[in-house]
């Protein structure tokens, strides 16, 4: 089975996936069917179906059926996979650059658009650091309730009482 980046590869594909995207930024419902999906892109019904079938088998879209029509939205959560692998090869480019404080550089009065840049990469790299931290927190968390339960278990085991009694 292909992972999400070979998924990705494709051009074809990556077109889809911006379609849905401004779909999902222009409408309540984010999304597009696969007809208006057709209108938008140079390819024919059969090709965009099964573009969008492998999309739906990696978890990138979502297919709504209703009547004979079908609704495809984006999902976003696989692409972070993908987001997790470059991060830290963005942070590399900020560190050789010597922009480690991006947004300093800007009011610096350094190169404005290059600094844009970088702090677009910063905060997608504290989001991601961020992101881990909280998922590694809840994870611990998870642990110690767990471990907590085991030993109010045993507690309760060893010291059995009732609660109307004195």
């Amino acid at each position: 089975m292909a992972d999400i980046f070979d998924v990705i590869a494709d051009a074809t594909r990556r077109e889809l996936l911006e379609h849905l995207r401004e779909a999902a930024l222009a409408s309540t419902s984010g999304e597009l069917s696969v007809g208006e999906l057709v209108e938008r892109m140079d390819a024919t019904q059969p090709t965009v179906s099964k573009h969008l079938k492998v999309l739906r088998d990696h978890g990138l879209v979502h297919v709504r059926d209703e009547g004979q029509h079908r609704y495809y939205r984006i999902d976003v959560e696989p692409l972070e996979e993908v987001e997790d692998f470059l991060l830290p090869f963005l942070a590399l480019d900020d560190a050789q650059s010597g922009a480690s404080i991006p947004i300093f550089a800007a009011w610096a009065g350094a190169d404005v658009e290059h600094a844009g840049s970088t702090m677009g990469r910063a905060a997608a790299d504290a989001s991601y650091r961020a992101r881990s931290a909280i998922q590694g927190a809840q994870g611990r968390f998870a642990d110690v309730q767990e471990q907590l339960h085991e030993v109010q278990e045993k507690v309760s085991r060893r010291f059995p009482w009732r609660r109307d009694e004195p």
